[in-house]
């Protein structure tokens, strides 16, 4: 894979043991501009590169023991997220909107010329004033994160994703549903990426920068280019 420039890129990635963050990871490690990542998880995820670096810590909401630890970095691709499935409104915003934010307020003090890039969703309400609270609740998350003083800061907004083949944490229901993603990218290709794609365009929105903070599936395919 040919540089884009000179810069390197030192990351966090979070959520590693979710489809979406070990899919980043996984694009983390191929590219030859990521020299290094730090992954923080509350247990260890058992994978070993010479790129990586582990901290396993419980608490995503008091980070104030391992502060020292989160200097140097110039991206963060945060992925860690829930499902809005099955749990209340309450503890959605609470895992979705305080959690999201309280790691980004903390990660743009220690590290102002650092990149966020947040994993939201296709059909995320940027009003917040929205019928489904789950689209609200992302859509004051992005609003909320644009505020804080990083370099810059992205929304990624995907829709179905095509996972990496081979990787550990893909969801079972792929194995039933992967079928559809050649025939909805046929037919909305914005609403139909791959994990690769999603991946390179995290690690481009570093590397080169967008004239867009919003990324919906069609902006994901077109960054997401090696």
């Amino acid at each position: 894979m040919e540089t884009t420039n000179g810069k390197t890129i030192r990351a966090i990635v979070t959520g590693i043991t979710g489809m979406v963050g070990e899919g980043v990871l996984h694009e983390c490690l191929l590219h030859p501009q990521v020299e290094s990542v730090l992954v923080i998880n509350r247990k260890p995820s058992g994978i070993a590169h010479p790129k990586i670096r582990e901290i396993i810590h419980q608490d995503f909401f008091d980070f104030s023991s391992i502060e020292s630890q989160l200097t140097g970095y110039n991206a963060c691709f945060f992925c860690l997220g829930v499902s809005s499935v099955g749990i209340s409104e309450d503890v959605y915003y609470r895992m979705t909107y305080k959690l999201t934010t309280h790691v980004a307020e903390t990660l743009s003090k220690l590290n102002p010329d650092m990149t966020f890039g947040y994993i939201s969703g296709g059909g995320t309400d940027s009003t917040e004033n929205g019928r489904l609270a789950w689209a609200r609740i992302k859509g004051k998350t992005e609003n909320d994160l644009a505020k804080l003083p990083f370099k810059a800061n992205y929304a990624f907004r995907p829709g179905f994703i095509k996972p990496t083949k081979g990787l550990k944490y893909t969801h079972k229901f792929y194995n039933y549903i992967g079928w559809l993603f050649p025939i909805g990218r046929a037919i909305y290709p914005s609403g139909f990426c791959t994990m690769k794609e999603l991946g390179l365009a995290m690690i481009n929105s570093v590397l080169k920068g967008y004239d867009k903070k919003i990324l919906e599936g069609k902006d994901i395919i077109a960054f997401g280019k090696a």
